[in-house]
């Protein structure tokens, strides 16, 4: 039986016109790799719905991990993050004009909540396939950390449990262009896609030798009495 993993991206914001997260887990949509169906949902940029949203992904998906992908124009490479912080504190408004400053993401939460992704083991996948990537300690304070820290919050007491982490991109080389070729990294999409099949492969071949506990026909549950959707 193949294992069901979900990617997340946005859509683009701010300057960008296109938003490489959307166009590379378009590019994955219903493939199989490394044993996983690969599952999609591309998120608009909106800090007040994006829990609701990854909630009613994770539910209808049913993924045994899950990665989320954004854009970090500026970065060199693939950067697979370990924290995701509890703070929202954005340089410019979300796409629906929602501007947070020093604001929690969830008040009462940590102040920090740790990928549950092999990181490790996916940077060095990285490397083996040739693929520039490294372990990243800022999730920044935008919509990325966000995912991140609301993913996490949302799997933490999950049943069965659910792998969680999230990946940053550099720019598009078209983008880079736009923004400044003189300033600004890039990647092609196809090397970002080598990456992030690379790590779905890596975190597969972990669960194959390390499975978690579960019954076939097992759904994933969520505590603090969350609503059940129908299936």
């Amino acid at each position: 039986m193949s294992r069901k993993v979900l990617l997340t991206g946005f859509e683009p914001f701010g300057p960008h016109l296109v938003n490489p997260s959307e166009l590379l887990v378009r590019s994955l949509e219903g493939r199989i790799v490394g044993g996983c169906v690969i599952g999609v949902r591309v998120l608009p940029v909106e800090t007040r719905t994006l829990q609701d949203r990854i909630e009613t992904a994770l539910r209808e998906e049913q993924p045994e991990f899950v990665i989320g992908v954004g854009l970090a124009a500026g970065r060199a490479a693939l950067g697979v993050e370990r924290v995701a912080v509890n703070v929202l504190d954005f340089d410019i408004p979300d796409a629906v004009g929602t501007m947070r400053k020093n604001d929690p993401v969830q008040r009462g939460g940590p102040d920090g909540r740790l990928s549950t992704l092999p990181l490790s083991e996916i940077v060095a996948a990285w490397g083996e396939a040739g693929v520039p990537g490294y372990l990243s300690e800022s999730a920044g304070t935008y919509l990325c950390n966000q995912w991140l820290y609301e993913a996490l919050a949302l799997t933490a007491n999950a049943a069965p449990h659910v792998l969680v982490g999230f990946v940053h991109l550099p720019a598009l080389p078209a983008q880079a262009v736009q923004l400044g070729a003189d300033r600004t990294p890039s990647m092609t999409l196809d090397l970002m896609r080598r990456g992030l099949e690379t790590a779905i492969e890596t975190i597969a071949l972990l669960l194959d030798t390390k499975p978690a506990p579960q019954r076939p026909g097992d759904k994933l549950w969520f505590p603090r009495g969350l609503r059940e959707v129908e299936r």
